[in-house]
């Protein structure tokens, strides 16, 4: 009898721990490994994620600069995919077997059970003749999406792009981001990606044995929907951008046009640029490469990233600081016999300009007269104190937005450079300097930097008698206009605004009879200033900076054309030709004269190759007085070591993406 009982209790035993087993497997099956759960729904339910559209980016006059078209991804669920002829299913999307392999491990390496993007960015007319074979390769559908389109081809460095997200981008955003989203790489896109990018939708599809849909999934209880990314406007006026680039193509450089009066960047060009629409589409990454090979660097931000000794357009500012400082007045004069002694070396000046006061010294851009102010200013303190002295220099001078960084709306830009004093200790020894040593700073050349955007936001200074808004390039997100703080505070950089009017004077009468009267615009007084940047490695930088109209300026612009000569001569004339398209919409000068500048091309032999044209040699649009010339014997304070001297250099080719 005790035996009957003790055999119930093994047989009731294996029986409850058979049941405890299976109980154990349900709920690790159900709760614990998710495989099964989605074997189950992937037979049933297929997730379609709703992509949002990106917000459309404007102009400031409402014209379309980027907007979206219609895609299809290809996507794949590598455990629903059956045996099936690969070569007929590569030969129908275009790929090759290699590729199919690799996508394929691709897919299934992130998981066998979830959808991945098999080949992306499929045009609406090749999914549409795709999809009716689709149904002889399960596990294979489509997926809608959209990608940027830009009808102008315009603005490309300005804009940016996007490209699909890395996994150090999905680290980043707490895995907001999901393998096959796209995000912001450059400029606006970058920049405004939180604004731009929207919010992701899913659709939840029933489907049967043959991966077709069936209908709504309870009827939709539990879809979301997607919401579109907000739209902006920007400050760029088309027209001028356009008419920038143009004017820029086959020469290498920068304009940069902003409103003194709002701090809205009005045109922002780099040249050598590219169409936006090559980086989108199945071709991108050839055409990526291509750029990445180009030695014009287009991919380079040279309004925000390129560097240029200012040259003599920065006279004006140290006009301005001496005048501030008492050390001279406008009345000052000092006599110019076609040079200035600095120490034992002579530096050049273009003209024998006899005696010169500070007007006629920036409308004839005298390096003697500006060599002497300079020299003064190092000299309040007494010769043994320079170093301190140039110290509170280098502090007014970065208070006009010289090597420091503006903050623009844009990601990656540089601050250029005003050299420290250490700088100099170590190539003269401490305390061993003086004004002589660094007279190259007093006509903007040496180890002095600026970016094009930094050169048009001290134009910005002067015509607003002071101070500048920080410069940028959206003004409204959706229907909100932008009230962020730093875009509406007056940044003063310490000039009384008495003083500017006579430097104002002496830049008018650049344009009006001094180096840029060439650039005259019949009925609009325009204020500027050339400037012809010493380069060893070929010709000169030309460089124009402006402001017009005079009373209640509109337009402050910098030009920088490399390798082109005198400022007069290439940056004048297209500075003219912006200015104009903006005040009048249209241009007054001769069609014959705007060809010429059109069709020259001033692209400087690539690095490597043996230039055609032998360095000084200058081309010029029409007899016009030249700027002050650095001469050959002016060297930067660093140069005596080096041998060369610093001018322009650029900041590091971008990095390329993985995906690209």
């Amino acid at each position: 009898m005790n035996s009957f009982f003790a055999r119930r209790y093994v047989i009731a035993g294996i029986f409850i721990t058979f049941i405890a087993i299976l109980l154990a497997r349900l709920f690790y099956i159900q709760i614990v490994d998710d495989r099964y759960f989605y074997i189950a729904a992937n037979n049933v339910v297929r997730k379609n994620i709703l992509f949002p559209a990106r917000g459309p980016i404007l102009d400031r006059n409402g014209k379309i600069l980027v907007q979206n078209e219609p895609v299809y991804d290809l996507m794949v669920i590598p455990k629903q995919v059956k045996p099936f002829d690969t070569l007929k299913f590569c030969q129908l999307i275009g790929i090759d077997k290699e590729g199919f392999d690799k996508r394929f491990e691709k897919a299934k390496k992130y998981s066998p059970y979830r959808a991945s993007i098999f080949e992306k960015q499929l045009s609406v007319a090749f999914y549409r003749s795709l999809q009716e074979r689709l149904s002889d390769f399960p596990g294979f559908f489509g997926q809608l999406r959209s990608v940027r389109s830009y009808p102008d081809s315009s603005a490309a460095q300005f804009l940016g792009y996007i490209s699909e997200v890395r996994d150090k981008d999905i680290e980043n955003s707490g895995s907001y981001y999901r393998p096959g989203d796209y995000i912001g790489v450059t400029g606006v896109e970058k920049a405004y990606e939180e604004v731009l990018r929207g919010q992701r939708g899913v659709q939840n599809l029933m489907v049967d044995s043959r991966n077709v849909p069936q209908g709504r999934y309870a009827n939709g209880a539990y879809d979301t929907a997607a919401v579109a990314g907000e739209r902006l406007i920007s400050s760029l006026d088309s027209r001028i951008q356009k008419l920038g680039e143009k004017l820029m193509q086959n020469k290498v450089g920068s304009i940069v046009a902003i409103e003194p009066a709002t701090g809205e960047i009005l045109a922002f060009v780099s040249s050598p640029t590219y169409d936006p629409n090559m980086l989108v589409g199945r071709e991108r990454g050839n055409h990526m490469a291509k750029m990445y090979q180009d030695p014009y660097n287009p991919l380079l931000i040279r309004p925000i990233q390129a560097y240029y000794p200012p040259g003599s357009s920065f006279k004006p500012l140290d006009g301005l600081i001496a005048l501030q400082e008492g050390i001279i007045n406008p009345q000052t004069t000092y006599f110019c016999p076609h040079y200035y002694m600095a120490g034992n070396h002579r530096v050049g000046c273009e003209h024998f300009d006899g005696v010169t006061d500070l007007r006629k010294g920036i409308a004839m851009s005298c390096n003697t007269y500006f060599c002497n102010v300079f020299d003064r200013l190092m000299n309040r303190n007494g010769a043994k104190n320079t170093r301190q002295t140039f110290i509170n220099w280098k502090e007014k001078v970065n208070k006009f937005g010289f090597g420091v960084k503006l903050n623009v709306d844009l990601p990656n830009e540089k601050k250029g450079n005003v050299p420290a004093p250490e700088r100099y200790d170590k190539i003269f020894g401490e305390n061993r300097w003086r004004s002589s040593s660094i007279i190259s700073l007093a006509i903007g050349q040496g180890e002095l930097l600026a970016t094009p955007l930094q050169l048009a936001n001290i134009e910005c200074t002067i015509a607003n008698h002071g101070y500048y808004y920080t410069p940028h390039l959206i003004k409204a997100i959706g229907d909100k206009k932008i009230t962020k703080k730093e875009f509406t505070q007056r940044n003063y950089v310490g000039i009384d605004a008495e003083y500017f009017e006579p430097v104002i004077d002496g830049m008018q009468q650049v344009v009006e009879s001094g180096t840029a009267a060439n650039a005259r615009i019949p009925g609009i007084i325009m204020c500027g200033k050339t400037g012809t940047v010493q380069n060893p490695h070929g010709k000169n930088h030309s460089i124009f900076v402006a402001f017009a109209p005079r009373e209640n300026p509109k337009i402050a612009i910098a030009v920088v054309v490399e390798n082109a000569g005198y400022g007069s001569s290439w940056a004048a004339p297209i500075a003219s030709y912006i200015v104009e398209q903006y005040l009048r919409d249209t241009i007054s000068k001769p069609k014959a004269q705007i060809d010429y500048i059109l069709n020259a091309n001033l692209l400087p032999p690539p690095k490597g190759s043996k230039p055609k044209l032998k360095p000084g040699k200058t081309d010029t649009l029409q007899k016009a007085k030249p700027d002050s010339i650095v001469k050959p014997e002016l060297k930067s304070a660093s140069a005596k070591k080096k041998k060369k001297p610093d001018t322009v250099y650029y900041a590091n080719q971008p990095k390329r993406r993985e995906d690209e």
